[in-house]
């Protein structure tokens, strides 16, 4: 029988940390704590040599240890085609008609605020239910589902 994995979400990107606390507060997940020692990441990156200093990645996870740990890694080059994969934010799970496109305008109205970039409205057909396109602060897409 074959063992249940862990999943973790990497992100290239160009500020790793500030793409960590867009996601952060999109889906309320929380940073780890520093390394043993430190008292903050800051302390931390002081504390090392000068040539790599500044954060070249960062995570957050969700505080309950049920979703999946989102890492941020810096990449030198930027992003130039659509994603091959995406995050479904599910904000409208059991939600029909209005009342679920209700929901994802107030969940893209918060994350606009927080830097994100509103896509295409797909409205619901014969087989799907509405679900709104998004980009994050650094254009990487995903769904509001």
């Amino acid at each position: 029988m074959a063992s249940i994995k862990q999943v973790q979400i990497t992100f290239d990107c160009a500020e790793p940390e500030r793409v960590a606390r867009f996601w952060s507060e999109a889906l309320g997940y929380v940073a780890p704590p520093p390394p043993e020692g430190f008292a903050t990441w800051d302390d931390f990156d002081r504390a090392l040599p000068s040539e790599h200093r500044g954060p070249a990645f960062a995570s957050c996870a969700d505080p309950s240890g049920v979703g999946p740990r989102l890492f941020f890694q810096r990449v030198p080059e930027g992003k130039v085609v659509k994603n091959r994969v995406h995050l479904d934010v599910r904000v409208g799970t059991g939600l029909v008609g209005e009342e679920r496109l209700a929901a994802l305008e107030a969940e893209c109205a918060r994350l606009v605020a927080l830097g994100a970039v509103r896509g295409q409205l797909l409205l619901a057909d014969d087989d799907n239910e509405s679900c709104l396109g998004m980009q994050d602060i650094e254009g990487n897409e995903f769904c509001l589902d």
